[in-house]
């Protein structure tokens, strides 16, 4: 009885990017990777051309720990496929139509599923733009997902010069809590092994990653469940209590002191982005604070501070502050919620408040978040991944950007003007004057 109550208190607070409200509109024809008007500086498309493949790899001998044996003690190993979706910076495709996406959800009644379409920019199977080699940014979903759902991050990176991989987890559904240890033993596991083999293809003169991929710089990116994986492969180390909820030990072997630990080190990490990452809340919490204090990979989280799926304090802003050794952001949406971190809800998912509340947020318009998203994320990602320092400043923020002052430009100054983020203009760098509310930016260099 007891390891299924930790299981149904682990699925509320490992995120599902569930239980929003209503959201405004639908840009069914549009594109989410490519923000609106009111997106700031960093946001809108890079100058490549993007394409999408799906490549087949084989995770080996895998525990299946949804049919572990009680008898024997053990679970059975499987070889596991894993279904991953690659957007990359691509030559020019001509007259080709961009992709339009597919992909399905569980309904509210079990045993069902709601199918959706998203329009996308990337072109399947572009050649690719053999002008990098580029950074490998590694791309978690949510619990249930799907990465089509977040291709406003995939496609936007990709048209910046990043190889974004993103496995399909194929989780069990979210209202079956017997399957919640599935997920939480394998999102790192699947994550780390993505990492790996992409990074040995490219150094193995693989004919499309071996020019593409630069297996020296990588990041990961993950959103709720997701988030919690990605922070794991990054080196926050699980608890030894956390990881008992796998039977058999297999996730304990990879917690704090595991034999298995190292196994999930990804060389050359240089960055790790977490949306709503579940993990930091609820009488288990999947690292306590000498787990956190592992973590030294550079670190960009995003929440929203009424986040009552994960938390935010207990919850992201425990992770945030329990990480001590990693340089580190928090980006906070005032009275945001979970579903910060999907597309916005295409037409087929607003009839049913279950089906539309996987993608918006009660109070915040979906396009002005994914707007804000890209900026920041852009940013974080050029900074400590691409070395870029001309974009520390966007992060060199005042904490509150309600405090922001921008006295009266001079004459002829556009209204969508950009600030500068200095000579006395403290609205933060990049957005623009009057679209700056809301949102709190903090920052902790790690322990000396």
């Amino acid at each position: 009885m007891k390891s299924a109550r930790w299981s149904l208190v682990f699925i509320a607070v490992l995120g599902l990017g569930m239980f929003a409200a209503p959201g405004h509109g639908t840009r069914a024809e549009t594109p989410y990777s490519r923000p609106e008007i009111d997106a700031p500086e960093l946001a809108p498309l890079g100058p490549h051309a993007v394409g999408v493949r799906s490549i087949m790899l084989l995770e080996r001998a895998v525990p299946d720990v949804l049919a572990f044996d009680k008898a024997k003690g053990a679970a059975p190993l499987k070889d596991r496929p894993l279904l991953v979706d690659v957007w990359y910076p691509a030559a020019a495709a001509g007259e080709a139509k961009p992709v339009v996406y597919r992909g399905d959800l569980p309904s509210e009644t079990p045993g069902r599923r709601a199918a959706f379409a998203f329009s996308g920019i990337a072109v399947r199977d572009a050649p690719a733009d053999r002008r990098g080699p580029y950074p490998l940014v590694v791309m978690s979903h949510g619990y249930s997902g799907t990465p089509v759902a977040m291709s406003w991050l995939a496609e936007n990176l990709a048209s910046k010069g990043y190889v974004v991989a993103a496995p399909h987890h194929e989780d069990p559904p979210l209202n079956d809590p017997a399957g919640f240890a599935g997920p939480l033993l394998l999102r790192p596991l699947d994550i780390a092994f993505t990492a790996h083999t992409l990074q040995a293809r490219a150094r193995a003169g693989d004919a499309f990653f071996s020019s593409l991929i630069d297996p020296g710089r990588v990041a990961l990116a993950g959103y709720s469940m997701g988030g919690y994986g990605v922070l794991t492969a990054a080196g926050a180390a699980l608890s030894p209590k956390s990881s008992a909820v796998v039977p058999g030990g297999y996730l304990s072997a990879y917690a704090l002191g595991g034999a298995k630990a190292k196994d999930l080190n990804i060389e050359g990490l240089k960055a790790v982005v977490a949306i709503s990452p579940a993990g930091g809340a609820g009488p288990v919490r999947a690292w306590e604070a000498q787990g956190l204090a592992a973590l030294r990979t550079p670190a960009l989280f995003i929440v929203g501070d009424q986040d009552k799926l994960v938390g935010y304090s207990p919850g992201v802003k425990s992770i945030f502050e329990g990480a001590v050794n990693a340089e580190r952001y928090m980006l906070v949406y005032k009275n945001g919620a979970h579903s910060i971190g999907m597309n916005g809800a295409p037409d087929t998912m607003r009839g049913k408040l279950w089906d539309l509340d996987w993608f918006e947020d009660p109070v915040w318009r979906k396009e002005r978040v994914i707007g804000v998203n890209l900026h920041m994320i852009t940013a974080f990602l050029d900074l400590y991944v691409k070395g870029d320092a001309s974009k520390a400043a966007y992060l060199d923020v005042i904490p509150a950007s309600n405090d922001g002052v921008w006295p009266p430009p001079p004459p002829g100054t556009p209204y969508g003007g950009y600030s500068p983020g200095s000579g006395g203009i403290t609205v933060w760098k990049g957005f623009q004057r009057v679209h700056s509310a809301g949102l709190e930016l903090h920052h902790l260099e790690p322990a000396k």
